[in-house]
């Protein structure tokens, strides 16, 4: 048998044996530009990288590439909303029944959101956004657009209904997301960013997220 694979093999020297694709080649190949697209501006920065270099790494041709994405801005919102879409953190929050129900889905909220943010692709991201904002300040807005407004806007609409059921008396829901968001992060992420501080344990996490709720709920009592 293998005399008669070799004389096969001297038969037809050109042929190759089989490779399976690699994860990243078995993706549909938006995915695979995204994917490449987002490792290089994360290895070389925003400015840093070409349209060519991704076509490259994605293995497909600049036709492709500017056949699903008119430029790198595109890119760089698709990779923001792939890893948003890819957070445990739930946007669609049931209203609550009563203010225990309330406490509860803040502090889970809070919980998820934390854990999310503080996670090392994030604070990356983060850096390639300060680090190219002068060059590039699109990219700030787009990040704020897909990655921070998703969360806010979610816990604003969970607020306005819990407003609308007498359970948070006459405050603003928009004041008191801002709020609520700012005793969750503290200086966190800048913390992250500027590498000074490892990403928080749950242990922390949770006594963050129990903090920020127990303030929220006092500072809003129900309505009368």
């Amino acid at each position: 048998m293998a005399a008669k694979n070799k004389a096969k093999a001297k038969a037809n020297p050109k042929s190759k044996p089989r490779v399976s694709a690699g994860p990243a080649e078995a993706m549909p190949v938006r995915d695979r530009i995204c994917y490449a697209a987002f490792g290089l501006f994360l290895e070389k920065g925003y400015e840093g990288t070409s349209t060519l270099a991704i076509a490259t790494r994605a293995k497909v041709s600049k036709r492709e590439l500017y056949a699903l994405f008119r430029d790198k801005r595109e890119m760089f919102a698709a990779g923001v909303a792939a890893r948003a879409q890819r957070m445990t953190l739930p946007l669609d929050l049931p209203p609550a029944r009563d203010r225990a129900s309330l406490a509860a889905t803040l502090f889970g909220f809070g919980k998820s959101f934390l854990h999310e943010v503080t996670q090392p692709t994030v604070i990356d991201v983060m850096r390639l956004v300060l680090a190219e904002t002068t060059r590039s300040p699109e990219l700030a807005e787009t990040f704020h657009q897909t990655g921070r407004e998703p969360p806010r806007r979610a816990l604003v609409r969970f607020l306005t209904q819990a407003k609308a059921d007498g359970l948070i008396g006459d405050a603003d829901p928009e004041r008191m997301a801002g709020l609520f968001f700012s005793l969750l992060m503290g200086d966190s992420q800048m913390q992250l960013i500027l590498r000074v501080a490892e990403p928080p344990g749950d242990a922390l996490i949770e006594r963050r997220a129990h903090a920020a709720t127990e303030a929220a709920m006092t500072l809003n009592p129900a309505r009368p």
